[in-house]
């Protein structure tokens, strides 16, 4: 999971401003790039090929031509569903 912090079984930290940008790829699933801010000027944290099913933590969504961004307010943590199914939830 490239260099997020485990934070259980199937489960991994997200900074409390992180972007998660996701991109719509041509055979149905997502391309989803994880930058702990999206101000600071670092590489990304995380990627991976799969589908954001949802976020359930506080967040701003901006439409892109090619998929979305949501753009954390809160500490969440990306939790896997099964091999190809993520989801962000609020950590608390």
């Amino acid at each position: 999971m490239n260099r997020l912090a485990v934070a259980g079984d199937a489960a991994w930290r997200l900074a409390p401003h992180a972007h998660v940008i996701v991109h719509e790829t041509s055979d149905g699933n997502e391309f989803i790039t994880i930058y702990d801010c999206g101000a600071a000027q670092k590489p990304p944290s995380a990627q991976l090929i799969g589908n954001l099913v949802r976020v359930d933590a506080d967040h701003d969504l901006l439409d892109q031509p090619t998929g979305y961004i949501a753009k954390l307010r809160e500490e969440a943590v990306l939790v896997r569903q099964d091999d190809d199914h993520w989801i962000i939830r609020a950590r608390g």
